[in-house]
């Protein structure tokens, strides 16, 4: 199964909202990673976004699922770019 790398941009005027819905967010994440679908996150250390690497079917398929991100369904991500991953050097997140 493919890996992904998936970037969200945050704009500084969504920090409230995001402050608010991070639990429901880390939540939903969490259930994720549970299930071997979330392989890690975490946010940028400027907080302009975050990295998030995925398995999934597909692109279209993960992009689906992104949407029922709570932050996605506040509309507090400025900008989601999904890019199909290969890791060659170090850990390899094995199918």
């Amino acid at each position: 199964m493919p890996t992904f790398a998936v970037d969200y941009t945050y704009a500084e005027t969504t920090v409230p909202g995001r402050d608010t819905h991070r639990p429901e967010h880390r939540a939903w994440l969490g259930e994720l990673a549970e299930a071997g679908v979330l392989l890690s996150s975490g946010p940028y250390g400027d907080g302009s976004g975050a990295l998030l690497l995925f398995r999934a079917e597909s692109a279209g398929a993960l992009t689906e699922l992104l949407a029922k991100d709570p932050f996605a369904r506040e509309s507090l991500i400025e900008a989601v770019r999904v890019l199909e991953w290969s890791p060659t050097i170090g850990e390899r997140f094995e199918a």
